[in-house]
C-alpha cells in the first residue's frame, strides 16, 4: 500500500461529526457496539502489485491482509468501506478507520505520505508455518 494520503470526507461537515484534530473526528459508534463516541479518519491510498498480497488487489477488490495488518497495528477497526467512491475508482481506495482511543487513529495518520506493505516470514521451528508482520517506509 502506498501514497498514503488524507482523504476529508463531505460527511464530515454534518454536525454528527466533530474535528478534535487535523482530520480526525469523534462520533457515535456506526455498528452501534459500543455506547462511548469513537475516533475516526479516512485516508486514501493505492496499492502496490509488487508487495506480497496485493499483486492482484483494486479499490473494488481489497485484499484482507495488508487491510489486516493496518487495523492490528494501529488498534482500529473499518467504518466505511465508501463503496461508491472505490468502485469508481480505478487505483485509489477510499476508507474510514476507527478506533475507541484517539492515538490509533493518531499514529495511522502517521503514515499519510509513506508505505505500509506485509513481509511474509517463516519462524526457525516452525518452518511450515508462514507469518506477516507490516513494514512501514
Amino acid at each position: 500500500m502506498k501514497n498514503f494520503q488524507s482523504y476529508n470526507a463531505e460527511k464530515y461537515t454534518e454536525s454528527k461529526y466533530k474535528e478534535v484534530e487535523e482530520g480526525i473526528y469523534q462520533t457515535k459508534d456506526p455498528y452501534n457496539i459500543s455506547k462511548e463516541d469513537i475516533y475516526v479518519t479516512s485516508v486514501t491510498f493505492e496499492f502496490d502489485p509488487e508487495k506480497y498480497e496485493e499483486e492482484e488487489a483494486s479499490p473494488k477488490d481489497m485484499p484482507q491482509i495488508p487491510i489486516e495488518a493496518i487495523l492490528d497495528e494501529f488498534d482500529l477497526f473499518v467504518t466505511d468501506f465508501y463503496d461508491g467512491l472505490n468502485k469508481d475508482s480505478e487505483k485509489t481506495c477510499y476508507q474510514e478507520f476507527g478506533s475507541l482511543h484517539i492515538e490509533g487513529v493518531r499514529r495511522l495518520r502517521g503514515i499519510i505520505g509513506k508505505q505500509a506493505y506485509v513481509m511474509p516470514y517463516n519462524e526457525e521451528e516452525d518452518e511450515d508455518e508462514e507469518y506477516s508482520e507490516l513494514v512501514i517506509e
